[in-house]
């Protein structure tokens, strides 16, 4: 017979090993293929290119008259209440200190110098963006004035404080890459697919997201009633769009001035994102974010 404290042992053993393999998985680094880092930084294009994806609304404290960049006001979440940080260079409050491979490994890989970034920062979009728009927004950023601002720490609940388990939310929900143009859509559809899933993260604020704060597998683009750090979004689809009444044209027009098809004004937080993003951008991006949303399957 075979002795019941040794396969107590056994088993205790092969919990441990198990224990020990998941844990490897779900902790391993989430890196995307590497980036051309060696290109010439265009800080007015970078500028555009901060409109372009939000970065003043959400590192900007409007309401309280803030510095641009120097910090964005509290946003929250099932998870805790997040601070958005101070992204001016000045070198003890802000990121004046990161380098271009640093800014790099956290637009596309979610790593900042002192580890993980909280999913909150949309790196699981920001993956997509090119390694000329990574560098040129660098240039950009380093180009605003530096402001001495220290924003609040992030007030996270247990056990998701604990910054390493977020490798295993990567391991689970990201994979970094780069959009490539579909070859069977017009540049403009390829463009807007390239803005509205990677630098403007509209999937992000107007898809429902799990229990674990990911967009629902199969669900990009339907709304999100729960709400999330940008409060409720509706749905993007094709269908909920022609309902409004949406053409191509009256589209673009509601991402320029915030008027609706049905003559009403878009408020909230979306009116600051028309405001502070979408008003500032060219006619051929809001036209291209159209035309993808509008025959989007």
């Amino acid at each position: 017979m075979v002795n019941i404290g040794a396969r107590w042992k056994w088993s205790i053993a092969a919990v441990a090993l198990l224990g020990l393999a998941t844990a490897t998985y779900f902790l391993k680094p989430v890196t995307g293929p590497p980036r051309n880092l060696a290109l010439a930084g265009d800080a007015a294009r970078g500028a555009y290119i901060i409109r372009l994806a939000g970065c003043g609304s959400c590192h900007t404290d409007h309401e309280n008259s803030g510095a641009a960049l120097s910090g964005g006001k509290p946003l929250t979440t099932p998870f805790g209440t997040f601070y958005p940080p101070n992204i001016t260079p000045d070198k003890q409050t802000g990121i004046g200190n990161w380098t271009l491979a640093q800014f790099s490994d956290a637009l596309s890989n979610g790593n900042s110098p002192r580890g993980n970034l909280y999913p909150v920062f949309p790196y699981n979009d920001l993956t997509l963006m090119s390694d000329q728009d990574v560098v040129d927004l660098y240039a950009a950023v380093m180009a605003t004035p530096a402001i001495a601002h220290t924003t609040l720490p992030n007030r996270v609940i247990f056990p998701f404080n604990i910054r390493l388990l977020v490798s295993g939310w990567k391991n689970l929900f990201f994979s970094p890459h780069r959009y490539h143009d579909d070859p069977s859509h017009s540049a403009s559809w390829n463009r807007g697919a390239y803005l509205a899933n990677g630098l403007t993260h509209c999937v992000a604020c107007h898809s429902p997201l799990n229990a674990l704060g990911a967009v629902t597998s199969g669900k990009r683009f339907t709304g999100n009633s729960g709400g999330g750090p940008g409060g409720k979004a509706p749905p993007l689809t094709v269908l909920a769009l022609l309902q409004d009444g949406y053409t191509r044209d009256s589209f673009a027009e509601t991402l320029k001035t915030g008027l609706t098809p049905n003559a009403g004004k878009v408020g909230g937080e979306m009116g600051l994102v028309i405001s502070d993003e979408t008003s500032h951008w060219t006619d051929d991006d809001r036209k291209a974010v159209a035309d993808y949303l509008l025959n989007l399957k």
